[in-house]
């Protein structure tokens, strides 16, 4: 093959790779269904649930949550643990390819932690998820009184 025609063959190439890489890290997981849980008058935490869905072609990690309404947000999980039920936080959150995560009352949630202002039913507060690569994901959600 003559050298320019090897070079211009390679540099196609490459621009197609790179393509499909940019294609690759520009998908973003989506956060839908987003709620807080309201808690009585002072309460300092509550909860919060969602679902992220993943629908691009790599697996992503969320490795922290934050929001301007609480002075911390963290990744919890409860499990019963020999008939006892049991709270961990979750350092590394992980979403499959093509696949969603459900954060639901008695499972996965959000520990939202001394809010920074007063929240009513029916307010929207924004959550971001950060990955682990450095993308963040954001997130609506709905202040209520119960599940919806």
């Amino acid at each position: 093959m003559h050298p320019y025609r090897f070079r211009a063959t390679l540099a196609i190439a490459l621009s197609l790779c790179g393509g499909i890489a940019s294609a690759a890290t520009t998908c973003l997981p989506s956060v839908s269904d987003g709620w807080i849980r309201l808690g009585p008058a002072g309460m300092d935490m509550l909860a919060g649930y969602a679902r992220i869905d993943n629908a691009c072609a790599t697996p992503v990690e969320i490795v922290s949550a934050s929001s301007p309404a609480f002075a911390d947000v963290s990744l919890h999980e409860t499990r019963i643990d020999h008939g006892i039920s049991r709270m961990r936080a979750l350092a590394v959150l992980p979403v499959a390819t093509h696949a969603s995560v459900e954060f639901a009352p008695g499972g996965l949630h959000l520990m939202l932690m001394a809010p920074t202002m007063p929240l009513k039913v029916g307010d929207a507060v924004s959550i971001d998820f950060t990955l682990r690569d450095g993308r963040r994901i954001a997130g609506r959600f709905t202040v209520r009184a119960a599940a919806p």
